[in-house]
């Protein structure tokens, strides 16, 4: 059998009754808040930028969402393979650096008059590929940060701290470009890649990285596979097998080929379904940047209701027939955005509400889906099956943004969105059709999500 060294699985590590008493864990929660605040703000500011400053249109927005998005097809799996043969601190305080450079960058670069269009489509690829690697170590460092049966209290934490991110990162996004300048709105996402970067600086516990299942290379005498996961790059050759791996092992399982199925359809027709909806809220119902970042924002509220959901209603309804209801509620309540008309004291909190709702059951949705993953993977394919289901579930997100752009200019922003938000419904109609919807309240591998 395979060993997995991983804090996880490690019988003498103690247990803790509470993982707020791990300093290590404070540090990564911090850091991973940190980004995500980071992240969410810039998603926002960037393409206001590009809008309200420089005028973009219709299929511009998708082009430069298309190019922030790209990194997850190109590098999702590369990503995987490194994380599982590297230590995960390392790649966090390396990106996180990246970005915070990236962005300070593009700040000074703005306050002198040289930020343009061309500039915007560099930095959303830099900062996307820098995400890219950032988000599949996070979720692979808390597998080897906690045992197995506190990976449901971890995820609830992570995943609480990135809806508060969605609250707080969208609002202050849209009020920065609003109340200061495009450029004072960027810098903020700097700071809080500069705050993580020096929070998860400070983990302290020596990493131990998982010598995970893999096909046997000739070239590697027996026994070595343990002092080849710290030495540093990987032949081609043996990075490619890695990589094949991660694909063999979600292609084979039933319940992550639906996961990455359905996570691919949701993704590609909600990128097309915010691209217009950039567009529909300043140019259609004239709302301003802080009302967009409001709107925005109100996803985050629902999301810290969606967490506290998750750990009670699978283990109540079971996996499966949450996951079908959650994701058929959460998708088609886009379908009432389109139908909004009048001025911003009606609109806005009409959008506050549908926010709400999407951010609830779609938060249901990603942490019942970690805990399925994560309760199907040993530790030592962990990273490469995040990568793996990343990368064909997001990697469809370029194609939609530009769809998005495409029929809003076409057929005007309303109409455009109301035809996207519709497609969002064949996620949980695949589903509803597969066998993850018989999953029942408990889950394979043991006590994660019961």
């Amino acid at each position: 059998m395979t060993s997995f060294s991983s804090a996880a699985s490690d019988p003498a590590r103690p247990v803790a009754s509470s993982l707020w008493r791990d300093a290590d864990f404070r540090r990564l929660w911090v850091g991973q808040t940190a980004s995500q605040l980071g992240e969410q703000a810039s998603l926002v500011v960037l393409p206001l930028f590009a809008v309200l400053t420089l005028h973009a249109g219709a299929g511009q927005l998708g082009v430069l969402r298309a190019v922030g998005q790209a990194p997850i097809l190109l590098l999702s799996l590369l990503a995987g393979a490194w994380v599982d043969r590297w230590r995960t601190r390392t790649l966090m305080v390396v990106t996180d650096a990246g970005r915070a450079l990236a962005l300070g960058a593009t700040a000074v670069a703005g306050l002198l008059g040289l930020l343009g269009l061309p500039a915007l489509l560099v930095v959303a690829f830099v900062v996307g590929a820098l995400s890219v690697f950032f988000d599949v170590a996070y979720q692979a460092s808390l597998v080897r940060l906690v045992h197995r049966d506190q990976l449901v209290q971890g995820n609830s934490a992570l995943e609480g701290s990135r809806s508060a991110a969605q609250i707080g990162g969208p609002a202050l996004g849209g009020a920065l470009v609003s109340a200061l300048s495009a450029p004072v709105a960027v810098a903020s996402g700097a700071v809080f890649f500069t705050c993580s970067f020096l929070s998860i600086r400070r983990m302290r516990r020596r990493e131990s990285v998982p010598a995970g299942p893999r096909t046997p290379d000739p070239a590697v005498p027996p026994g070595a596979g343990a002092r080849q996961a710290s030495r540093g790059p990987e032949r081609p050759a043996r990075l490619r097998r890695r990589i094949a791996e991660g694909l063999r092992f979600v292609a084979g399982d039933a319940s992550l080929r639906t996961v990455c199925l359905a996570s691919a359809a949701f993704q590609f027709f909600f990128a097309a379904v915010m691209t217009a909806y950039l567009l529909f809220l300043p140019r259609e119902l004239r709302l301003s940047g802080a009302a967009v970042g409001a709107a925005l924002a109100a996803t985050g509220p629902g999301a810290l209701l969606g967490s506290v959901l998750a750990a009670r209603l699978p283990g109540r309804f079971g996996h499966g027939p949450v996951l079908v209801w959650a994701a058929a509620l959460g998708d088609g309540v886009f379908l009432l955005v389109p139908a909004l008309h009048g001025p911003p004291v009606t609109t806005v909190p009409a959008l506050l509400a549908v926010g709400f709702v999407f951010g609830a059951f779609g938060q249901l949705v990603n942490v019942t889906i970690m805990a399925v993953r994560q309760s199907v993977a040993p530790d030592g394919m962990q990273g490469r099956v995040a990568a793996t289901i990343s990368f064909v579930g997001m990697g469809t997100t370029p194609f939609g943004s530009l769809l998005g752009g495409l029929l809003a200019q076409a057929w005007g922003p309303r109409t455009g969105l109301a035809a996207a938000a519709a497609g969002m419904l064949l996620s949980p109609v695949l589903m509803a059709l597969s066998p993850l919807a018989r999953l029942g309240r408990t889950l394979p591998g043991g006590p994660v999500g019961s």
